[in-house]
């Protein structure tokens, strides 16, 4: 099977191959889904199989709106989840809520009793959903482990053959996954960073807190990212901290290889005299945010041995993408 790529004026033959129980990648504004009926168990395992995901990893539930989340959310949650999606939504922000018995699958919450639920800031995939009529899950449309898809193309590279159509809207504008907050706790807590800050969601909520333990074996996550290898090319990543070291770097690892790349900011890759495949972040940790996953890919294409890979100092705004890349280089930071 050839997967067939669409562009936005074929909605309807994306929601058609959705209707048909067919795996459908999707544009968001942080990086492309893979789409199936959340409400079929079935097609939803072909999901975890095209993929290659661990079943007990729930999956995002993408909707068109409010109105559709209270389907199948516990309505006693809706005053507290309405400030959130008054607020952030569409946008960035994934709520996990329990909810109504009966109404999702195992398949989709990861056998838990709560799941996430997203309105994606993408008008592309809102007309998607809206025209299917239901919602569809969504996580990212990649070989699981390997860094999320940000482009049309990186879907195709790996899921050619093994889903119907990827509806293309272009490069997506944040470039890391969305904020995950759980409200089926005593305090909102925060399971994976996101652009919607701690600082954002404490303004609207109030108490708020973070997330950091590491999922055991035998847990269920209640988020994507929390228990599994995430984001990591075959190179190991090596993470920079200071931008002085990017040169005693690059002296140490070029005695074990000349298969060097480096992902980093202009201002670093100016000042790099060495002659080894680059790729550029930008300007600053947001550039960094949305270019990251593009620059593992492209110079894991180029088939590296190590990635050395710009650290940025912790701030609201780097904590998405310190998560994401501390997960690709398995916490591997350079020290001299």
């Amino acid at each position: 099977m050839e997967t067939v790529i669409l562009n936005d004026d074929q909605i309807a033959q994306a929601a058609n191959f959705l209707a048909k129980g067919k795996l459908v990648a999707f544009p968001t504004e942080t990086v492309y889904g893979l789409g199936a009926d959340a409400t079929r168990p079935d097609i939803v395992k072909d999901v975890y199989a095209a993929k290659g995901r661990p079943s007990d990893n729930p999956l995002i539930v993408h909707v068109d709106g409010p109105e559709m989340v209270w389907q199948y959310a516990d309505l006693d949650y809706k005053p507290l989840a309405e400030k959130l999606m008054k607020r952030f939504w569409p946008g960035p922000l994934t709520i996990i809520m329990p909810i109504q018995p009966g109404t999702l699958s195992p398949e989709v919450t990861g056998g838990l009793k709560t799941a996430a639920f997203r309105m994606p800031n993408n008008q592309v995939t809102l007309s998607l959903i809206k025209q299917f009529g239901k919602p569809i899950v969504g996580p990212s449309a990649n070989t699981s482990g390997k860094p999320s898809p940000t482009e049309a193309k990186h879907v195709y590279h790996d899921l050619n053959g093994k889903i119907a159509a990827i509806l293309d809207d272009g490069p997506t504008k944040i470039g890391v996954e969305s904020t995950v907050i759980d409200l089926s706790v005593d305090i909102p807590t925060i399971l994976r960073p996101g652009m919607v800050t701690e600082d954002d969601l404490i303004e609207v909520l109030g108490d708020v807190r973070s997330d950091h333990h590491k999922v055991t074996q035998e847990e269920i996550p209640k988020a994507p990212g929390m228990k599994y290898k995430h984001y990591a090319p075959n190179a190991q990543v090596i993470i920079i901290d200071n931008q002085a070291d990017f040169e005693s770097a690059i002296a140490k690892y070029s005695q074990e290889t000349s298969k060097i790349g480096i992902l980093a900011t202009d201002q670093v890759l100016n000042q790099i005299s060495e002659n080894y495949p680059k790729f550029s972040l930008g300007k600053d940790v947001i550039t960094a945010s949305q270019h990251l996953f593009a620059g593992l890919r492209e110079l894991d294409n180029s088939q590296m041995d190590y990635i050395l890979a710009q650290g940025f100092p912790d701030t609201e705004h780097s904590a998405a993408y310190t998560n994401r890349l501390n997960k690709s280089a398995g916490q591997q930071h350079y020290t001299k």
